[in-house]
């Protein structure tokens, strides 16, 4: 159960982060939140999906990690094999928060409950002896910055993938070489056939709205998929 705390320089002056990698410090997941802002650095090295959110006509996009609850292709024991781990991993325990009203400043929050908090003699201190933000705070505020507002500008790219019905089901079916059958269900992509179709007016007002570039991204990151299945390839064979 997450235990969420503003954070402070006198609360939580002496207090470590754990900046590795590995299951035991939450790394054991398939797929990750991602927002369009980001696509373009997402879809160098991971596929982009979108799923429907549970109970809501709303989607969000998902960088995925591997084909099964608990499996991350890229991990490879303590260690994150990608140059990059997208915005809502690269925060973690961290997470912005707002007043009871939501409106305001966003607050940096941290879970107290993380595994990523770590002992006193571990990790990487997030205040100095003077109580001042050390490097690594200001550079997960610039992260935690980027995230929430590219999660807030979100709406208005989904929007737009509604109203040109641009999302189509997606579904994914491989066999692996050692015989067996791994999938993944229950995600969109985008339609590439609709999108191509779109008259000059319509994809002009896309462009304008920013949100032209983030459908290709997504559309691009599509051939990552053969990579993650090469990935799981390896790691069946003990690769």
């Amino acid at each position: 159960m997450p235990s969420h705390a503003v954070l402070d320089n006198k609360t939580h002056r002496d207090l470590r982060i754990r900046t590795d990698a590995g299951a035991d410090l939450g790394d054991d997941i398939m797929a990750t939140l991602t927002v369009p802002s980001e696509f373009r650095r997402v879809q160098a090295h991971f596929p982009i999906l979108f799923r429907r959110e549970t109970g809501r006509d709303a989607f969000t996009a998902m960088a995925m990690f591997g084909f099964q609850n608990g499996e991350n292709l890229f991990l490879d024991g303590d260690r994150w094999d990608a140059r990059y781990r997208p915005l809502s991993v690269a925060i973690q325990p961290f997470l912005i928060g707002r007043p009871p009203s939501g409106e305001g400043p966003g607050q940096v929050h941290i879970d107290m409950d993380h595994p990523r908090i770590a002992a006193a003699s571990e990790g990487v201190r997030l205040f100095d002896a003077d109580g001042n933000a050390t490097p690594y705070l200001d550079e997960i505020a610039e992260r935690l910055g980027d995230l929430d507002e590219g999660y807030r500008e979100s709406g208005a790219f989904y929007d737009a993938l509604l109203a040109y019905d641009l999302l189509e089901p997606f579904s994914l079916e491989v066999t692996l070489d050692d015989g067996s059958l791994h999938s993944l269900v229950g995600f969109h992509i985008i339609d590439e056939a609709k999108l191509r179709a779109l008259d000059g007016e319509a994809l002009g007002s896309l462009h304008a709205a920013g949100h032209l570039m983030p459908m290709f991204m997504a559309l691009a990151s599509l051939s990552q998929l053969s990579v993650l299945v090469a990935r799981k390839n390896r790691r069946l064979g003990g690769g």
